[in-house]
């Protein structure tokens, strides 16, 4: 018979303390086998849309045929449903991609004189959730800290663009001086689970073979993470080429735009799972370089408006392939991990779009939306009428995830399919 473990405990060693997932053994939260793991929320925005032609089918219901985009999410065909004809109205701004500000809010005429943003969907989940995790919410971004995430007084979160400094603040718990010493060891290859062995020992010791299984998977998701941002990091004192113009000044190097997105997507997961918070918002932003993709010679923004030329709408497609080569990996991390007897994905919703259906003509309508996971049913390509409230779609999420609401937004009820 497993011993009950507190909530809240965390693995300490060396001055700083490991989060941990959730697990059955946890009380009172989990405090019997009857008890459901909670349900989460993931609004990711890739914020210079997809190429429309390589996206939509054409046959709606369950057996529309797939498209280049949709190729690359075969795996998990019966893990989401893909929607076309949502919007919000009256986004046209002062500024062509105003509308990025509005994704989670819907507020009308974005950037306009007088303009003030609205509350963002996550941030009512947020509110409706409280202080049940350590972070009420958490929004990330490719770039830069501008986020979609907005305060009931139309603040913007600030987005963390850092997966290191996100992961410290997920995982590296202490006092400051024992974080920089910890964040070192990070860079010089060691773990924090190495020294965290016997705490680690007593742990297991305490919890059921269920539980066991769930830690040693979690384990051997914080060293990825710690793999992957430490070798991200040593590029970075690495010499670099001699060319005859001035490079970006920002060390992280901007142009790695497929690298910067799947890290953060690689840290959604280790997020969900420690239940550091329940709503996560991620936007992949325009990074203002040729992104380092091979066969790509313009730039992510300057290719998005393609003007219909061939050669510029093949480097776009190998851009936004690698971004929806991301949802891919982010889908199949949540599916492989387990909990309670289901998937960390069953019980996280994931919405997956953009704010502009048409880049090409700045349209911010019928713009794609893919929703994954969350316990819903799948397998569909929803053709909806152009017009429909993405609001709907909002107030259908946070119902699933047990935030009772009638209405936000532009919606106009609760969307069905």
């Amino acid at each position: 018979m497993f011993s009950r473990v507190d909530r809240r405990t965390f693995l300490r060693a060396s001055g700083v303390s490991l989060a941990l997932p959730m697990l059955e053994s946890m009380s009172p939260a989990w405090a019997s086998s009857a008890s459901e793991p909670p349900k989460r929320m993931v609004f990711v925005c890739t914020a210079l849309g997809l190429h429309p032609p390589h996206l939509w089918p054409t046959t709606p219901g369950e057996n529309y045929e797939s498209t280049p985009y949709l190729d690359l999410l075969s795996k998990h065909r019966q893990d989401f449903t893909l929607f076309s004809g949502l919007q919000h109205e009256d986004q046209t701004g002062r500024q062509p991609h105003d509308s990025e500000m509005t994704f989670l809010t819907a507020a009308r005429k974005p950037g306009m004189s007088g303009f003030r943003n609205t509350i963002s969907v996550d941030q009512v989940a947020a509110n409706a959730i409280g202080n049940v995790t350590r972070f009420s919410s958490i929004s990330l971004g490719s770039m830069k800290s501008q986020s979609q995430s907005y305060t009931s007084g139309g603040v913007m979160i600030p987005a963390e663009t850092s997966p290191a400094n996100m992961f410290a603040k997920l995982f590296l718990k202490g006092k400051p001086e024992e974080v920089i010493r910890q964040r070192q060891r990070l860079v010089d290859g060691q773990s924090i689970l190495d020294g965290l062995g016997s705490e680690t020992k007593r742990l297991k010791s305490k919890a059921s073979a269920s539980d066991n299984h769930l830690l040693d998977d979690y384990f051997e998701s914080v060293r990825k993470a710690e793999s992957m941002i430490t070798d991200r990091q040593g590029w970075m004192t690495k010499p670099k080429p001699v060319v005859d113009t001035e490079g970006p000044s920002d060390v992280h190097d901007p142009a790695d735009l497929i690298g910067r997105a799947q890290l953060l997507m690689d840290l959604v997961p280790l997020i969900v799972q420690s239940d550091s918070t329940r709503v996560i918002s991620v936007m992949i932003q325009d990074h203002y370089v040729v992104p380092k993709v091979e066969g790509v010679t313009g730039n992510h923004h300057n290719l998005s408006h393609h003007g219909q030329d061939p050669s510029k709408i093949a480097q776009l497609e190998k851009i936004e392939r690698g971004i929806v080569g991301c949802f891919d990996s982010l889908l199949s991390q949540l599916k492989a991990k387990s909990e309670q007897g289901s998937s960390l994905l069953d019980n996280t919703s994931v919405l997956f779009g953009s704010n502009l259906g048409n880049a090409n003509a700045h349209h911010a309508k019928n713009v794609p939306v893919f929703l994954a996971g969350g316990g819903f049913q799948h397998g569909r390509y929803v053709a909806k009428k152009e017009g429909t409230p993405l609001c709907d779609l909002y107030v259908r999420m946070l119902n699933q995830s047990g935030i009772e609401t009638e209405s936000f937004g532009q919606s106009g009820g609760e969307l069905s399919w």
